[in-house]
């Protein structure tokens, strides 16, 4: 479960928009080099390595 996201206002937005939501549920399906691959609200979402770090579980 999603606790929180960080990064500045336009980050946060970003992410919200993918679906990365507080109170929402994440599962990773592959990591490649740090890059993620993950199902979120019933979607197949790659992030790097960079905005997943701002995604609190």
């Amino acid at each position: 479960m999603i606790k929180r996201i960080g990064g500045n206002e336009e980050v946060k937005r970003h992410l919200q928009e993918l679906g990365f939501v507080p109170g929402g549920y994440v599962t990773v399906v592959s990591q490649i080099g740090g890059n993620l691959i993950v199902n979120v609200k019933d979607s197949r979402v790659a992030v790097d390595k960079q905005l997943a770090q701002k995604i609190m579980v």
